[in-house]
């Protein structure tokens, strides 16, 4: 037996037979009250025994007899299942010809040849221990004799005209009839004097057999069965007689009685025979059970009278008779107790409103308590035919109101005591669909929607489900279900139906449904799109002190689909006629919770939105003011920053109108010292945004906080700022300056803090002020200037960068708060070094002749120190294009010009020319000079009388010229708005070539005449040529150009550099070119190809340098051009 449990356990897993444990079981349970006993339980082993061994002869039979095949199978238990089957474990096919009995026998009705076989094997299938046993194999063969002679129908079974069934009441009725004859005969069935139960009644084994379920006594009767064929007719008529077991009609029941009571104990049962009814007392026969003065047995009852404790016990009550019997157990419990209420105490009920409300109050005590019910705390006793009192205690209310909502109490007494219970009944508004789906045609492809706006009960949370034809909604992206409808989009023929809205609560539900037809749509006329019209039927529910539940009906969309409406509002209190953005929601949704705020008059008004735009706002909903309540906030901002030395102003930012919660705004300011035990002062100032203190300390933190209060209370306890009373100038200046000088232009500064409590303030940083006094190196004061330079925070050291070198200066520092600078430290001087001067302020190189050049020069801007001398450096450059030794002068410092002699005539030279100090040079400038040849005026070209003819592919141009002769002209031209250009040479045209033979012979005696007497020639490259005149101590080449004055790139939009020349007053200024390819070249011959670079080479003819040297000797340079072609 399982512990602590009734239930017996036989395994036989491991061991042990089945049949030792054969037998009836019973259980009983006991207690000191009284044992109760169960059914019988009978335990029979599973039995699967094997088929008798027995001789088989063949059945050999006529074509159109009948044959029965008897199968016998052993007695199992329970009875095996019969089939028949092959050697192929292949069902054999029955028909209305040949079927299987109920017995397991096959029957033929008549046979034919195809019935020959010697593998008719019946099989018994015992399903509790899954094991089949088969029969020997049957042999029929079927022989034919001609003609096959027809038969009118036989009964194989039932055998005879009559036969007799008896059935259980509630078992299957189960009435056979198989019939022999040729052809196969027909069954039918039939009810003497009556007709076969309707719903009961079953065909099977092709209506061989009748089958009647939960058979009663009124099934009783005789059943015929006809078989008939063309031949004839014939029958069977079995009586049915339906006998039944005990069944109850009343069984005992438990029974509660308190000492002295009376009671009884009914045991009713029927049954076919009547069965007998017989009692037992704690599970022994009544008549030798102990003995109870108070009990009476008469029959079917038992009657107790006077009852006493001891009379407590367990009664069955046994009904049998020779088909079964039936046991029930009754406990007769003699108990005093006072009354129990079993309903949880303040139980809440909820019910909707003009429905039945049912209270439970569930009791128990003994003897039976009396039940009263009460409304409220000391209502009166209630009664009347508005409630129904159940003997259960349960109080229902037919019709639920309004005004049964309430605190109902349950008062159970008996003799023994008095309990009440109370618990909570609330009646609920029902839930309503107040705008209802309508029918709606629409085109195929078009959209739809379907409304269904609801009002509920606010504490009761909505559902809403759609349905389609009473089904779920089809799984398509195209149905959007939004909080008041159903959209369709793209609508099909197959949304055509009937869609139904349902809103479920936890109390009620309701729908509503409509119709969707779809059809073609028509030539589709223009779309006309618009902003919404606004919605309308503004309603507002729900409300409650901080929200409040908005609902509107849209407005028509206008062929644009609404995306969102926005949800405004207007407070009539403080700010009439302003409204205010409240908040957004989807265009699919059409109710909104809103949150609102105490003291408030709102009226609110709905915006839709599509992508045309804002529709016009709606009618104003009705207005809805919210009670009074303290504040929610205190101010935001609070500061404390004093305007004079001796105040502290406390400012915040004020709450707003709305945000008051109620009348009569105020502010409590409070404020004491920092770090100081003082207590707070307060004052409570109207509503303003300041509030001045006076008479405070110079610069001392406060502990500052302003609480909002109305005519209801005080906002929460504020939190505390820090601020601090008015600034004063700083009283102390820095001390112990230092400056330590970095280099010529950079020096720091040191100083030492001031005191935080002398700076009277909060501390800004420390101002550095420092002025040039006058230069060392020219001994002159000039206008002075002062420089400020600012250090945040509490530095103790700076950098001065910018210093001038050689250079007096005075700084002084000041500490600097929010009132201003204080006092300036004692004037610092301090001297810069000397640095390296700046390039002289100009070169010139004036007077040139066969042997000598004059140089002037203008002394450095900026000396930086004393100088000491200048340095010259020149070289020349010689007919073979390399340079020539350089040559060093250092020149004393006082001189501003000087005269070189001995030079090589006609030779061009570069100078190098910077100043010196005792740091070291500076940087320097650079010219170019060249000595004369003769002193013969040079013949400069002109050009003069351009004329141009275009034509569609090309352009004719035509100019003319003086001057010496030359090889190659150079045509610039552009293209209006591109800089796409090239180079065309004209010595390829054919009039050029003519030209040019002409004065062939005239070109060569002059070149010759001319290399003879300079005595020069040959060409040298321009890479060359730059590396010639190249800085001896690889100076870079100047920012501006760096380039031997080539045109720009196509994305500059602008035309050629030109090459750098020397001005006519032969002075170079440091931010000219320091290098000129006009210069070096010697002839025009360079020439430009296509792509704008130099391909050309320097010719070497020159023309005579001037005597005076007031302008340039060469001809115009091909660099000058933006495009050319030669």
């Amino acid at each position: 037996m399982k512990p602590n449990s009734g239930t017996l356990v036989i395994n036989i897993m491991n061991g042990g037979k089945a049949e030792a444990y054969e037998g009836v079981y019973q259980c009983t349970a006991r207690n000191e009250r009284g044992a109760a006993i169960s059914n019988n339980i009978v335990i029979r082993p599973s039995r699967s025994p094997l088929w008798t061994k027995e001789k088989l002869e063949p059945n050999q039979v006529r074509e159109g007899d009948s044959l029965v095949l008897h199968c016998r199978p052993p007695v199992g238990l329970p009875p095996p299942i019969i089939f028949w089957m092959d050697n192929a474990f292949q069902r054999l096919p029955q028909s209305e010809r040949v079927s299987q009995g109920l017995n397991g026998d096959l029957y033929f009705s008549n046979v034919q040849p195809e019935d020959t076989r010697e593998d008719y094997i019946c099989y018994a299938r015992f399903n509790h221990t899954q094991t089949i046993q088969q029969k020997q194999p049957i042999s029929v063969k079927v022989f034919s004799t001609k003609p096959v002679t027809e038969r009118p129908p036989i009964l194989l079974t039932p055998t005879g005209t009559t036969s007799n069934k008896v059935e259980l009441r509630g078992n299957v009725l189960l009435l056979e009839c198989i019939a022999a004859g040729l052809p196969t005969p027909v069954i039918r069935w039939i009810k003497e004097g009556g007709e076969l139960p309707a719903n009961r009644t079953l065909f099977e084994n092709f209506k061989k057999t009748l089958k009647i379920i939960d058979v009663s006594e009124a099934d009783s009767g005789n059943y015929k069965c006809i078989a008939r064929n063309i031949l004839g007719s014939t029958h069977h008529v079995i009586s049915v007689t339906v006998k039944a077991a005990p069944y109850w009609i009343t069984a005992p029941r438990n029974l509660v009685l308190s000492p002295g009571e009376d009671g009884t104990l009914i045991c009713r049962a029927n049954g076919n025979p009547k069965p007998s009814i017989s009692w037992l007392a704690n599970g022994v026969p009544i008549a030798i059970a102990p003995e109870d003065p108070s009990r009476k047995v008469d029959g079917d009852t038992i009657i107790f009278s006077a009852v006493q404790e001891r009379s407590s016990a367990v009664y069955q009550c046994n009904a049998s008779n020779e088909y079964g019997y039936l046991l029930a157990n009754a406990f007769v419990n003699v108990l005093a107790e006072p009354p129990r209420i079993l309903t949880p105490a303040n139980k809440l009920y909820q019910v909707i409103l003009d429905s039945p409300a049912l209270i439970d109050c569930a009791y128990f005590g003994s003897p039976k308590p009396e039940i009263e019910w009460f409304k409220g705390v000391k209502g009166s006793i209630l009664r009347g035919n508005e409630y129904v009192f159940h003997d259960n205690g349960t109080l229902e209310i037919p019709v639920a109101q309004k005004d049964s909502t309430g605190t109902y109490t349950c008062v159970a007494r008996n003799e023994l005591g008095k309990i009440q219970n109370e618990v909570q009944l609330e009646v609920k508004d029902p839930t309503m669909i107040i705008k209802q789906p309508e029918y709606k045609v629409i085109q195929r492809y078009g959209h739809v929607s379907f409304e269904c706006i609801i009002k509920h009960d606010s504490t009761l949370i909505p559902t809403v489900i759609w349905l389609k034809d009473n089904d779920e909604l089809p799984d398509d992206e195209r149905f959007l279900v939004g909080k008041d409808n159903l959209t369709i989009m793209n609508v099909t023929d197959k949304d055509d139906g009937t869609y139904t809205c349902i809103v479920n609560t936890t109390l009620d539900s309701v729908s509503a449904s409509a119709v969707l037809t779809v059809v073609a749509a028509p030539p589709t006329p223009a779309i006309i799109y618009a902003r919404p019209n606004p919605p309308f039927d503004l309603e507002l529910t729900g409300q409650l002190e901080r929200s409040i539940e908005l609902s509107w009906i849209p407005g028509d969309e206008n062929n644009s689909p609404i995306t969102s409406f926005v949800i405004e509002y207007e407070d009539g209190l403080h700010e009439p006629g302003v409204w205010h953005y409240q908040t957004e929601v989807p265009g699919s949704q059409t109710t909104v919770q809103l949150k609102l705020s105490p003291y408030v008059n709102y009226s609110f008004r709905v915006i839709a939105v599509n992508e045309i735009g804002r529709s016009q706002p709606s009618e104003p909903s009705e207005q809805y003011l919210t009670k009074s309540a303290n504040p929610d906030e205190n101010p935001s901002n609070v500061q404390g920053i004093g305007s004079e030395p001796d105040n502290l102003v406390i400012t915040w930012e004020s709450l707003k109108g709305f945000q008051s919660n109620g009348p009569g705004l105020q502010y409590k300011v409070s404020w004491r010292q920092k770090d100081v035990d003082d207590e707070w002062t307060s004052v409570v100032v109207a509503n303003v945004s300041k509030y001045i203190v006076s008479g405070t300390p110079t610069f001392v933190p406060y502990e500052i906080k302003v609480q909002a209060l109305n005519d209801l209370g005080y906002a929460p306890e504020p939190s505390e700022v820090i601020g601090h009373s008015g600034e004063d100038l700083p009283m102390v200046a820095p001390g112990n300056v230092q400056v330590h000088v970095i280099n010529s232009t950079l020096a720091k500064v040191h100083w030492d803090p001031v005191p935080l409590k002398s700076v009277r303030g909060h501390l800004q940083g420390y101002k550095v002020y420092y002025w040039k006094v006058q230069s060392l190196s020219r001994r002159s004061k000039r206008h002075i200037e002062k420089k400020i330079l600012t250090f945040r925070g509490n530095k103790t050291f700076g950098m001065l960068p910018g210093l001038e070198p050689y250079s007096s200066y005075k700084l002084n520092v000041r500490v600097v708060n929010g009132k201003g600078e204080g006092p300036a430290s004692p004037d610092k001087v301090f001297k810069t070094p000397e640095g390296v001067p700046s390039s002289p302020s100009f070169l010139k190189i004036t007077n040139p002749t066969l042997d000598s050049l004059t140089l002037e020069w203008g002394s450095p801007t900026h000396p930086n120190g004393v100088l000491i001398s200048y340095i010259l450096k020149f070289q020349p450059i010689n007919n073979t294009h390399e340079l020539g030794p350089l040559v060093e002068i250092r020149i004393p410092a006082n001189e501003s010009s000087l005269i070189l002699k001995n030079l090589n005539y006609s030779t061009r030279y570069k100078f190098y020319f910077n100043a010196q100090t005792s740091v070291g040079s500076g940087s320097q400038i650079t010219e170019e000079a060249v000595t004369i040849m003769d002193e013969v005026q040079p013949l400069y070209p002109r050009i003069r009388n351009v004329t141009t003819a275009a034509a569609e592919t090309y352009a004719n141009i035509s100019w003319e010229y003086e001057g010496p002769d030359h090889a190659n002209f150079y045509v610039e031209y552009g293209v209006a708005g591109t800089m796409a250009s090239r180079q065309v040479d004209i010595a390829t045209q054919g009039w050029f070539i003519g030209l040019m033979c002409a004065v062939a012979l005239l070109i060569l005696i002059l070149l010759i005449v001319c290399f003879i007497r300079r005595n020069k020639g040959g060409k040298y490259p321009v890479k060359e040529k730059e590396d010639a005149h190249a800085d001896p101590e690889i100076q870079p080449m100047k920012e501006d150009d760096g380039t031997f004055g080539e045109y720009s790139d196509a994305e500059d939009h602008k035309p050629l550099k030109k090459g750098s020349r020397t001005p006519s007053d032969r002075t170079v200024k440091k931010e000219d070119s320091d290098d000129s390819l006009v210069d070096y070249g010697e002839g025009v011959n360079g020439q430009f190809n296509e792509d704008g670079s130099f391909i050309g080479q320097y010719s070497g003819k020159k023309e005579k340098e001037p005597a005076e040297g007031n302008e340039s000797s060469e001809a115009p340079s091909p660099v000058n051009a933006m495009n050319s072609f030669v």
